[in-house]
């Protein structure tokens, strides 16, 4: 199962980005013997539309291009869903099982996703109950991803 990671607003140089592409490293690394692929990472420039509702419905039109048919969409919202390490490598673990080719993990813009996208979302997970910028969004899950495939390899880097 290839794994791609979309976020709305680009990162620049620096230390989150560095942070960020250690954790994609480490997972290209230990994903593969799973039979978990990282993919690609897309990121899109901020809609300039002039309504948020606008703004939501550009953004979210650009991640279902990039979900292939019979993909897992899997959102980041701070009103999603939240769980612990084990149970997330436990649910990337199903999609795979279950035969999914493209697990898509959707960072929104400073405005969100839109509700028509929350509504085709397979899963929508928040990273906690607060709200985070989206440099470390992608920290987060790069770091979450890597974790997982660690959970799912009996390695030791996850301990309870």
């Amino acid at each position: 199962m290839r794994i791609t990671v979309f976020a709305v607003g680009r990162m620049k140089s620096g230390p989150e980005r560095e942070l960020a592409d250690r954790y994609f490293d480490r997972l290209k690394k230990t994903g593969s013997p799973l039979g978990l692929e990282f993919g690609s990472f897309i990121e899109i420039t901020e809609s300039r539309a002039q309504q948020p509702e606008l703004r939501k419905q550009e953004e979210s039109s650009k991640v279902l291009e990039a979900l292939e048919p019979g993909g897992v969409l899997v959102l980041l919202d701070e009103r999603g869903k939240s769980m612990p390490s084990e149970a997330f490598a436990g649910a990337i673990a199903r999609f795979r099982d279950d035969g999914k080719r493209q697990l898509l993990f959707a960072i929104g813009g400073p405005d969100g996703h839109h509700a028509s996208l929350r509504d085709r979302a397979d899963l929508v997970l928040a990273l906690g109950a607060m709200t985070w910028p989206h440099q470390i969004v992608r920290i987060l899950v790069a770091e979450q991803l890597y974790r997982a495939t660690t959970i799912l390899s009996g390695h030791p880097y996850h301990r309870v």
